[in-house]
Protein backbone atom coordinates (compact mmCIF):
# COMPACT_ATOMS: atom_id res chain seq x y z
CA UNK A 1 0.00 0.00 0.00
CA UNK A 2 2.53 2.56 -1.19
CA UNK A 3 1.59 6.09 -1.05
CA UNK A 4 -0.77 6.03 2.08
CA UNK A 5 1.75 6.50 4.90
CA UNK A 6 3.47 10.20 4.98
CA UNK A 7 7.21 9.91 4.24
CA UNK A 8 8.60 10.11 7.35
CA UNK A 9 11.71 11.75 5.97
CA UNK A 10 9.27 14.73 5.07
CA UNK A 11 7.89 15.49 9.01
CA UNK A 12 12.06 15.59 9.84
CA UNK A 13 12.24 19.11 7.57
CA UNK A 14 9.16 21.16 9.05
CA UNK A 15 10.63 23.36 11.47
CA UNK A 16 9.02 24.72 14.86
CA UNK A 17 8.86 28.62 15.14
CA UNK A 18 11.56 30.83 16.86
CA UNK A 19 11.11 31.77 20.16
CA UNK A 20 12.29 34.36 22.93
CA UNK A 21 14.11 34.36 26.48
CA UNK A 22 13.56 37.13 28.15
CA UNK A 23 13.74 38.74 31.86
CA UNK A 24 11.20 41.24 33.44
CA UNK A 25 12.05 43.46 36.15
CA UNK A 26 10.07 46.20 38.54
CA UNK A 27 12.94 47.96 39.17
CA UNK A 28 16.62 48.12 38.53
CA UNK A 29 18.14 45.41 40.61
CA UNK A 30 14.94 44.32 41.48
CA UNK A 31 13.36 41.47 41.45
CA UNK A 32 14.06 39.01 37.76
CA UNK A 33 11.40 36.95 36.16
CA UNK A 34 12.85 34.86 33.26
CA UNK A 35 10.16 33.51 30.61
CA UNK A 36 10.18 32.03 27.04
CA UNK A 37 7.72 32.46 24.93
CA UNK A 38 7.18 32.05 20.77
CA UNK A 39 5.29 36.09 20.50
CA UNK A 40 7.41 37.94 22.40
CA UNK A 41 5.28 41.50 22.02
CA UNK A 42 2.23 39.35 23.15
CA UNK A 43 3.91 38.14 25.97
CA UNK A 44 5.29 41.00 27.75
CA UNK A 45 1.65 43.14 27.28
CA UNK A 46 0.30 40.44 29.17
CA UNK A 47 2.86 41.04 31.98
CA UNK A 48 2.37 44.63 31.71
CA UNK A 49 -1.45 44.45 31.87
CA UNK A 50 -1.59 42.07 34.36
CA UNK A 51 -3.66 39.60 32.47
CA UNK A 52 -1.89 36.17 33.59
CA UNK A 53 -2.05 35.50 37.91
CA UNK A 54 1.33 34.56 39.19
CA UNK A 55 5.09 35.64 40.28
CA UNK A 56 4.63 38.74 37.59
CA UNK A 57 2.04 40.22 38.46
CA UNK A 58 1.79 39.50 42.17
CA UNK A 59 5.49 41.49 42.13
CA UNK A 60 4.63 44.07 39.57
CA UNK A 61 7.09 42.80 36.88
CA UNK A 62 6.26 44.88 34.08
CA UNK A 63 9.95 46.08 32.73
CA UNK A 64 11.41 44.37 29.64
CA UNK A 65 14.85 44.64 30.54
CA UNK A 66 16.78 41.55 28.36
CA UNK A 67 15.91 39.37 25.45
CA UNK A 68 17.79 36.68 23.38
CA UNK A 69 16.36 35.30 19.93
CA UNK A 70 16.33 31.87 18.71
CA UNK A 71 15.59 30.43 15.56
CA UNK A 72 13.73 27.26 17.04
CA UNK A 73 11.63 27.51 20.33
CA UNK A 74 13.36 24.26 21.67
CA UNK A 75 16.69 26.01 21.91
CA UNK A 76 14.78 28.76 23.24
CA UNK A 77 13.32 26.27 25.80
CA UNK A 78 16.55 24.81 26.90
CA UNK A 79 18.38 28.46 27.24
CA UNK A 80 15.22 29.11 29.56
CA UNK A 81 16.23 26.28 31.43
CA UNK A 82 19.72 26.75 31.97
CA UNK A 83 19.49 30.43 32.99
CA UNK A 84 16.49 29.97 35.62
CA UNK A 85 19.60 27.56 37.46
CA UNK A 86 22.19 30.34 37.33
CA UNK A 87 23.15 32.28 40.02
CA UNK A 88 21.07 35.85 40.43
CA UNK A 89 24.50 37.64 40.12
CA UNK A 90 24.76 35.71 36.57
CA UNK A 91 21.36 36.89 35.45
CA UNK A 92 22.18 40.55 36.83
CA UNK A 93 25.55 40.27 35.43
CA UNK A 94 24.02 39.54 31.41
CA UNK A 95 21.31 42.23 31.86
CA UNK A 96 24.28 45.09 32.98
CA UNK A 97 26.22 43.98 30.01
CA UNK A 98 23.63 44.06 27.37
CA UNK A 99 21.25 46.94 29.05
CA UNK A 100 23.36 48.51 31.81
CA UNK A 101 20.66 51.25 32.68
CA UNK A 102 18.13 48.93 33.16
CA UNK A 103 15.46 50.67 30.27
CA UNK A 104 12.62 49.14 29.29
CA UNK A 105 12.98 47.56 25.84
CA UNK A 106 9.64 47.10 24.99
CA UNK A 107 9.42 50.08 23.06
CA UNK A 108 12.33 48.51 21.17
CA UNK A 109 10.36 45.53 19.95
CA UNK A 110 6.88 46.88 20.00
CA UNK A 111 6.83 48.65 16.52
Amino acid sequence: MAGLVPAIHVLQYIRMAGGYVYFMTNRPNGTLHVGVTSDLVRRVFEHRSGLVEGFTRRYGLKRLVYFETFDDIRNAIQREHNIKHWPRAWKVRLVVANNPAWNDLFDTIAT
